[in-house]
């Protein structure tokens, strides 16, 4: 007899109001795919890819890349980050890797090093840094 008999099986179905949790002291290597909000204060050595919301809390991190509606991040992320919505790096976030966004929030603290590319409303991408680029172009009149 299979322990997998499919009249005792047990049917899932998604629950947006689960919440998918690593704690601290956790280290997982592999990839997470979920439809709803993942929260992790542990370590993850793969990559993320949620459909929610995406919390990294002060004592998680990530090493890889992350793909989420929003995100609020305050551990460390080593890798690319794609965000449909809205990310925030909180003051203790350590990001170091590239990010791509519609909005960006940034605390005092926070830090950030790679590139940002800013969607706006018609999926177009905006280079964040050619700001800089454009400044030392000489102002037409």
């Amino acid at each position: 007899m299979s322990i997998f008999n499919q009249k005792n099986a047990v049917k899932t179905e998604y629950n947006p109001n689960s919440l998918n949790i690593i704690n601290a002291g956790t280290e997982v290597r592999g990839d997470i795919i979920s439809n709803g909000d993942v929260r992790i204060d542990g370590i993850l050595k793969g990559t993320v890819h949620t459909k929610a919301k995406l919390v990294i809390g002060p004592t998680g991190s990530i090493e890889g890349d992350i793909k989420s509606q929003n995100a609020d991040i305050s551990g460390s992320v080593k890798g690319n980050i794609s965000i449909d919505e809205l990310l925030t790096l909180k003051n203790t976030s350590k990001i170091f890797g590239d990010i791509t966004t519609k909005k960006l929030i940034v605390e005092t603290g926070g830090e950030f090093n790679g590139k940002c590319q800013m969607r706006t409303n018609n999926d177009s991408v905006k280079n964040a840094g050619s700001a800089q680029s454009q400044a030392q172009q000489p102002i037409k009149a």
